[in-house]
């Protein structure tokens, strides 16, 4: 009693007092501090219990296999599965259940899915177990491989099931599989409550369908700071400043209190819709609510100078921070110097970079942009050979799109594809036309020493633009086109997009690390800002 109550401290005094202890008071102890999540304590009572000659049960052996799961303790849990297995409990449904949770947490399905293979009998935590470990893994596509299975076979998801592969859905980008999701949620009869709420809204404002996610959050049961602050950052990846703005006021309003979290959300939506004053206006209201700025927020308010051209102003308010700058500030700061094309302040900022961490990713490869935009190539070759002599690699740039619940993945110059001779000729064609309505390649992309017509070879087939032309020959006239890209979206490709939807009249929606690009009839929802 004392146990199921959370008086572990009462529970474990009376256990100590006892003359006699049995198996049930012992799995009793354990089964308590397991459910308190007191793991240790209760890992370090079960040699005890052996010593006295105790032996477990299915239960005991169930709460322990939970316990190492939830410090994620690959030792601790093959010790346990081999008791499991010398006091015949592991073919035990409720045992095999928690082994396959323990594994996935742990990181290792090989062995969870072992485990869930060899049961006799499943369950519907079994599976979910199984699913769950596959989507926090990042390995969406078995996740929802494992889901349709267990549709199949009779079994029922729960809402962490649907919150797991929402959330594969997310990082993927899956909008047709995210919807498909949903439809099973609502088929189910589950409402929109709580997590699997608030992972349904966040998988349509990471898809690109921000108005999905709108939708999603007028239908959520109840409204918390996880759901608004939910909505706030999609707002910001999709450049929306001012719908931000007006969702925080609101939210204030209905008497939901910020935290840091929504404080980072609407500074960065203002970023990058370029609201300064009401940028500057939000970072000064944080301490209203007695929230310190971090340096993520310090961050923000850099990049929203930076952003808007105050370059200046940027790197003067780094200087009077009361906290010591950090890379991720300098990093900022540098970013912007790429776009404004400032080669003084870039190089500074970048100095600055490489003596707090000589290996940040990036630094080299935007101080050598900013080298390339002015032409300062013997600065560019140093840049490189820098690089070449520390080890470090640019990130290879790959874009991807989800045709018929396939992705589709490109590299630049991409000759791997089965369709790649019908990709480079639409490219070709559509190439020519754009020229013909005012395109113009934008070769400053470009950072090698070549002549003009090299530089535009160069620029010919990004990955971008290979998804953009396989994705124009496998999806019907008129539909959206939604890219990712690991990176952000070349500034060449932005610009030839967008001429693009002019041609093929329809909506583009390419999704980089910064942000939503919507690009239709020639323009970007970005207003070329980002």
């Amino acid at each position: 009693m004392y146990a199921r109550c959370g008086s572990l401290d009462d529970a474990r005094r009376l256990f100590d007092e006892m003359p006699c202890r049995d198996m049930v008071t012992w799995t009793s102890m354990i089964t308590g501090y397991a459910q308190n999540e007191s793991a240790n304590d209760a890992l370090v009572l079960f040699p005890e219990m052996l010593r006295e000659g105790a032996k477990p049960n299915e239960f005991t052996l169930s709460s322990l296999v939970k316990c190492c799961g939830f410090i994620a303790s690959y030792v601790y849990g093959k010790q346990i599965h081999a008791c499991c297995w010398k006091f015949g409990c592991h073919s035990n449904v409720f045992v095999g259940s928690s082994l396959v949770d323990m594994y996935a947490r742990c990181g290792y399905l090989g062995e969870a899915r072992l485990v869930f293979n060899e049961l006799g009998s499943k369950n519907e935590v079994s599976w979910n177990a199984l699913i769950t470990g596959y989507a926090r893994k990042g390995e969406g596509e078995e996740a929802l491989a494992m889901f349709v299975r267990m549709q199949r076979e009779g079994y029922r998801a729960t809402e962490f099931t649907y919150s797991a592969l929402l959330g594969s859905c997310s990082s993927m980008g899956c909008l047709e599989q995210g919807k498909w999701l949903h439809a099973h949620l609502m088929k189910s009869g589950k409402k929109l409550v709580g997590y699997v709420g608030n992972t349904l809204l966040h998988m349509y404002a990471k898809s690109g369908s921000i108005w999905d996610a709108e939708k999603v959050f007028g239908k959520l049961v109840k409204v918390d700071i996880v759901s608004c602050n939910s909505m706030l950052i999609g707002y910001a990846q999709h450049g929306l400043g001012k719908e931000a703005v007006q969702h925080f006021e609101e939210m204030i309003r209905f008497g939901i209190v910020p935290n840091d979290i929504t404080f980072l959300s609407v500074l960065t939506a203002c970023s990058r819709a370029r609201l300064l004053d009401e940028g500057k206006h939000y970072f000064g209201l944080m301490r209203k609510y007695n929230i310190e700025p971090e340096v993520s927020h310090y961050t923000a308010i850099v990049d929203l100078l930076g952003r808007a051209g105050l370059l200046d102003q940027a790197k003067s308010f780094i200087e009077r921070m009361p906290i010591e700058p950090s890379v991720t500030i300098w990093g900022a700061l540098l970013g912007a110097c790429k776009m404004h094309k400032n080669t003084e302040v870039g190089t500074y900022a970048a100095q600055r970079v490489f003596e707090l961490d000589p290996s940040y990713p990036g630094t080299h490869t935007l101080l050598a942009n900013i080298y390339a935009t002015v032409g300062r190539w013997e600065d560019v070759a140093k840049v490189r050979k820098i690089m070449k002599d520390s080890g470090l690699k640019k990130e290879p740039a790959c874009s991807w799109v989800e045709i018929e619940n396939s992705v589709h993945v490109f590299v630049a110059n991409d000759l791997a594809h089965p369709q790649k001779d019908k990709i480079h000729k639409l490219w070709e064609e559509l190439n020519l036309k754009i020229k013909e309505i005012g395109y113009v390649p934008d070769t400053s992309h470009v950072l090698l020493f070549v002549d003009q017509q090299e530089k535009e070879m160069n620029l010919q087939y990004h990955s971008e633009k290979l998804a953009l032309a396989f994705a124009l020959l496998n999806t019907p006239p008129g539909s959206i086109i939604r890219i990712m890209k690991n990176i952000r979206v070349c500034g060449d490709c932005h610009s030839a997009i967008k001429y693009v939807s002019l041609v093929v009249k329809r909506e583009i929606i390419v999704r980089d690390t910064n942000r939503f690009h919507h690009i239709r009839d020639g323009s970007c929802s970005c207003g070329d800002y980002w």
